[in-house]
């Protein structure tokens, strides 16, 4: 869930004494590569769930304690336990539990951010939780050492803004072609025909696709298909919301098109969702 901040403020947020979460926006130099980054303790046993819809963050989740417990498109299974990973983009409902001693620092990621300080193709992380050392290798496991040692949070946030900043001092640009077509489909709430995009570049849409699965992990049809939904959901929460106008305005062939779409990102119908 969103959190209005100002830049390099961060912010508190606690429920019934059960957790805390810190964010902080990032300094300038690392905007538009990452969104934010976040502190999670849990201080209380229990049982926690949540269900985030699919989006357009990638995270690097950094384990001090207790795993989470995560299913992509279900509810995760005995195996599906994870503690420090990267995951990549997925269009679905991800359901992530825990159960009172999961502590943590999230770097939130943008898709073409990620690519940069990920250095590998983003298809590689995919639909799927890859571990720290998988990704990072030693350095990541460096920085979790560090960041557990760290005496509070605000020591934590600079850590993972220097390890962030450090590793895109000599990461490739993203390809002006890709960036051109991914900032197209953003501005665009997902509208744009990807043959139009394909034509004005000059490139065949199967070399499309291609450039985007190396760059963000999906290709731009999934791409569309998420900034539509996120739009959607978006336009659902205004107190005059309708149905069929909002179906109208983001691009969908009607109001069952738009009702199967939420199914599949979100796991729910919009009239479910709509009542949270």
């Amino acid at each position: 869930m969103p959190v209005e901040m100002q830049r390099q403020q961060e912010q508190d947020r606690s429920v019934a004494g059960r957790f805390e979460m810190r964010r902080r926006l990032p300094n300038p130099a690392l905007q538009g590569t990452i969104t934010d980054i976040c502190g999670y303790r849990e201080m209380a046993p229990g049982h926690l769930r949540n269900v985030e819809y699919a989006s357009l963050t990638v995270p690097l989740v950094i384990s001090f304690a207790e795993p989470f417990a995560i299913g992509l498109g279900k509810a995760p299974g005995d195996n599906d336990r994870f503690a420090s990973f990267a995951a990549g983009l997925f269009a679905g409902p991800v359901v992530i539990e825990s159960f009172g001693g999961a502590c943590c620092v999230q770097v939130n990621f943008t898709p073409l951010g990620a690519r940069r300080f990920f250095r590998r193709p983003m298809s590689e992380l995919t639909d799927s939780m890859v571990v720290l050392d998988d990704v990072l290798g030693a350095e990541g496991m460096a920085l979790r050492e560090r960041l557990g040692n760290a005496p509070d949070w605000a020591a934590r946030f600079d850590i993972a803004e220097a390890f962030v900043a450090a590793r895109l001092e000599n990461a490739a640009e993203t390809p002006l072609e890709i960036a051109w077509a991914y900032d197209r489909i953003i501005t665009s709430g997902g509208r744009t025909r990807i043959s139009s995009l394909a034509e004005r570049l000059g490139w065949s849409r199967k070399h499309l696709a291609s450039g985007f699965s190396n760059a963000i992990g999906i290709g731009p049809k999934t791409l569309s298909r998420i900034v539509r939904f996120n739009r959607a959901l978006g336009l659902s929460r205004q107190p005059t919301a309708d149905w069929a106008d909002i179906a109208a305005d983001c691009g969908y062939a009607d109001q069952a098109h738009l009702v199967r779409e939420f199914r599949v990102l979100a796991g729910e119908t919009p009239t479910a969702l709509s009542v949270r």
